[in-house]
């Protein structure tokens, strides 16, 4: 198992020290859990980049952020999808990754809140997802982002849309996504206990987001769709961190779209934790994904 990269370890040893006798917000009742998570994410919302607009909007009857970056080429927009077990996190929470997104992509980033399980498991979230992509502005080409729960989300609404026949985003961007239920992978049995994620955490936000019966879909569990359907997808970007339990499912994800003769590229960040993109105010390792993702925006057909 590898280490955690210097600047990784400094970051661990802060939040140890910070959020020492917290607990873990999985074991919480889903309202105390979701608050606890919100005030230690929003820790990463300190010295935010500048951007050119940053506001609260309406898509699709959701409140949602919409941030401008000041390099906005004027034609492309990005839908992001934040992560959180399904269960946590919010707009708000994912400020800072939406703002390095949108100036490393030179484009605006709409961040919605869709609706979270427990209280609103599968398909709610998706629904909202696709809800808010219909609702999209026309004058400009959108692609599709996610993190962690929300790349989980974002790879079904556009496994959805290649079903359907329905216009594409230009690009979808997936950053460490949740795309299987395997507990067993060997991400899985190496990060069992962490740093960070662990599976217990991811099991139970499992069983908050959908049950067993339903983990066979591929609008659940991405990588039980067939490769016809993933050879329908937009270009992708992926990258997974090295410290992370749901690291093999980006790995089966990326040899899976390699084997159907498509050039998605993958980025393995090694010796850094699950959500480290979260982490960009005190982490290079997450300036430097963000700029990575930006090369590959960059790079998509026209």
């Amino acid at each position: 198992m590898s280490a955690p990269t210097a600047s990784m370890q400094a970051v661990l040893d802060r939040l140890a020290a910070e959020d020492a006798g917290l607990g873990d917000p999985t074991l919480l009742d889903p309202q105390a859990g979701r608050a606890l998570a919100a005030l230690t994410n929003l820790r990463w919302n300190a010295d935010l980049p500048k951007v050119a607009e940053a506001r609260t909007v309406m898509q699709a009857g959701m409140p949602a952020r919409l941030v401008v970056p000041g390099n906005d080429t004027g034609g492309e927009a990005i839908l992001h999808v934040h992560g959180g077990g399904w269960a946590f996190c919010s707009a708000a929470t994912h400020e800072g990754a939406a703002r390095r997104l949108a100036i490393a992509c030179a484009c605006p980033v709409l961040t919605v809140d869709y609706r979270l399980a427990p209280e609103h498991p599968y398909p709610a979230g998706l629904e909202d997802v696709l809800a808010a992509w219909e609702a999209r502005d026309p004058a400009r080409r959108w692609s599709m982002a996610g993190d962690s729960a929300g790349a989980n989300l974002a790879l079904a609404a556009m496994l959805r849309m290649a079903g359907q026949g329905a216009a594409l985003p230009a690009m979808g961007l997936l950053f460490y996504g949740v795309y299987g239920a395997d507990f067993g992978t060997p991400s899985y049995i190496a990060h069992e206990f962490g740093p960070g994620l662990t599976r217990a955490k991811m099991q139970r936000y499992w069983d908050w987001y959908a049950p067993e019966a339903a983990r066979g879909d591929p609008e659940v569990a991405p990588l039980a769709a067939t490769d016809a359907a993933l050879a329908a997808l937009p270009p992708l970007y992926l990258n997974a961190a090295g410290l992370d339990p749901l690291r093999s499912d980006t790995e089966a994800l990326a040899a899976r779209l390699a084997a159907l003769g498509r050039s998605d590229r993958f980025d393995l960040a090694e010796g850094v934790v699950h959500g480290f993109m979260q982490m960009g105010s005190a982490l290079p390792e997450a300036r430097d994904a963000f700029a990575a993702a930006g090369e590959a925006f960059a790079r998509k057909p026209a």
